[in-house]
């Protein structure tokens, strides 16, 4: 059981593994409603069908979900905690780059 649930946090990282991904999520962030996936298109510069792969994949981890209004398809970020692990990163990444800095830093004082 703990090896599937291990396995489990894996996949749902792997959906989170890849740049066009995050962006479709930081993209429904923004809004905090329902996307057009129309003004997903045209706000992150990608074909229909590379999108729709993706959009599939964080769908088949239930990260977001959509729904049908006449004729066009909305997403909303399923679990807003999702965001706040994008948040974590963000910080995480910001204390990396401090750290190289003042790394630099000390080595150009040298």
């Amino acid at each position: 059981m703990e090896a599937q649930i291990i396995s489990m946090k894996s996949d749902f990282f792997k959906a989170l593994a890849h740049p066009t991904r995050i962006s479709i999520l930081e993209r429904l962030a923004k809004n905090g409603e329902e996307v057009c996936v129309c003004d997903l298109i045209e706000d992150l510069g990608v074909e229909q069908s590379n999108l729709s792969q993706h959009l599939s994949i964080l769908r088949k981890q239930q990260i977001i979900t959509s729904t049908k209004v006449g004729l066009k398809v909305m997403y909303r970020v399923k679990y807003p905690e999702v965001l706040t692990i994008l948040e974590k990163v963000q910080k995480i990444l910001s204390q990396q780059f401090q750290e190289g800095e003042a790394l630099m830093r000390h080595l150009a004082d040298r």
